[in-house]
């Protein structure tokens, strides 16, 4: 059985390590749970280990808002204390308070 915990929680604001990107966890996957097309697009040197969580995220960066999909091992909290201004967080989450944004409704 896999017993994977996350570091990150939903709401939370989080950057990624390598590329300049930041964003808020909508979901979290215990493990991959993405298309082999999508694993296999990553260059072999750089691509994250299966074994891990990975997280659903509303992101941004200098010149746009989309959603990614990242490995535990490349992210890091975002300590800035700034809201992330992706469009669609109105539609999951409530105002940014104390760092991070409550959720707007309850999930099953």
């Amino acid at each position: 059985m896999l017993s994977a915990r996350a570091k990150y929680h939903i709401g939370q604001v989080v950057r990624h390590k390598k590329h300049p990107f930041r964003g808020v966890v909508f979901d979290v996957d215990p493990q991959f749970s993405n298309t082999e097309e999508w694993y296999n697009a990553i260059p072999e040197e750089s691509r994250p280990k299966r074994n891990q969580p990975f997280y659903h995220l509303l992101a941004e960066n200098d010149q746009s808002y989309y959603v990614a999909y990242v490995s535990e091992q490349n992210l890091i909290e975002d300590v800035t204390g700034k809201p992330v201004d992706h469009p669609d967080l109105q539609d999951l989450f409530g105002d940014f308070e104390d760092g991070h944004y409550p959720l707007q409704f309850q999930l099953n």
